[in-house]
C-alpha cells in the first residue's frame, strides 16, 4: 500500500534547474543596461521570501531588483529607474526553455507517477512554467498543475491556496499528501501549515532552523525511501 494518496512536486530547483549560470546571466544584465554591480546571485536568492506577490514575472523582478538595491549604495531617486532597467535586461537575457533535470528527478517523477496521483505546484506563472515543462518532455506527466495566478486567487507558496487547489484536484486529504520541494520558506513552510508531510531536497543549499520539514533529502533519488 502506498503511503500517500498525492505526491506533489516543486519545479524550479526541485525538478529542474537551469543551465544558465546565474552570476553570468546577472552580470550580463548589469553589462547591458550599463549599470554597476551591486548584488550577487545570492543576494537576489536571499531577498525573495520578502518579495510581495505579483501579477507578471516582470514585476517580480523589478520589485526584486528594488528590494536588493535598497540594501546597496544605490540612491534612493534612482532606484526604481535603475530596477526597471534591470528587470527588462534580465529577462531578456533569461532563457526559460535551458533547463534540465535535477539528479534523480526523472525517476523519481515516473515513480511516483507508480505509487499515486501527481501534482505540480509552482511559484510561477503559467506562461513561462509551462515552456519548461515543454522542454524537459513532462508537460502531460502530472494530474493537476497549480501555477501562482493572483488575479484568479492563486497565491504564491506557502500561501495556502496551491496546496488547496492541488488537493482538491486530486481528492486527497492533507494527512494523505506530501510535498516536495527545495525552499524552507515556501515548500516547507507552505506544506506544514496544511498538515501535508514535505520532503526538503536540501542538497548544498542553507538549511533553516525556523522551517522542518517531514523529510530532508540530499537529492530526488531518496525520494523512494519516503514514498
Amino acid at each position: 500500500m502506498a503511503a500517500y494518496d498525492a505526491i506533489c512536486f516543486d519545479l524550479d530547483n526541485t525538478l529542474c534547474e537551469s543551465t544558465q549560470d546565474d552570476a553570468t546571466l546577472l552580470e550580463s544584465a548589469f553589462d547591458r543596461t550599463g549599470i554597476p554591480t551591486f548584488c550577487t546571485p545570492a543576494d537576489l536568492r536571499a531577498a525573495i521570501p520578502a518579495m510581495p506577490t505579483t501579477e507578471t514575472d516582470r514585476e517580480f523582478f523589478e520589485q526584486l531588483f528594488d528590494e536588493v538595491a535598497s540594501h546597496s549604495n544605490v540612491e534612493l531617486g534612482t532606484r526604481n529607474a535603475i530596477a526597471s532597467r534591470l528587470a527588462d535586461a534580465y529577462l531578456e537575457l533569461r532563457d526559460p526553455t535551458a533547463v534540465r533535470f535535477r539528479p534523480g528527478a526523472k525517476a523519481a517523477l515516473e515513480d511516483a507517477a507508480d505509487r499515486g496521483d501527481v501534482g505540480l505546484i509552482t511559484n510561477g506563472g503559467r506562461a513561462t512554467q509551462t515552456r519548461k515543462l515543454r522542454a524537459l518532455g513532462i508537460e502531460d506527466a502530472f494530474d493537476v498543475r497549480v501555477f501562482t495566478e493572483p488575479s484568479a486567487g492563486i497565491y504564491p507558496k506557502p500561501n495556502a491556496e496551491p496546496f488547496e487547489r492541488a488537493l482538491g484536484a486530486l481528492e486527497a486529504t492533507p494527512a494523505m499528501a506530501i510535498h516536495v520541494g527545495d525552499s524552507p520558506h515556501a515548500d516547507v513552510a507552505g506544506a506544514n501549515a496544511m498538515g501535508i508531510d514535505s520532503a526538503l531536497v536540501a542538497g548544498d543549499r542553507e538549511r533553516s532552523s525556523e522551517h522542518r520539514p517531514t523529510y530532508e533529502l540530499s537529492s530526488l533519488e531518496m525520494l523512494e525511501r519516503v514514498l
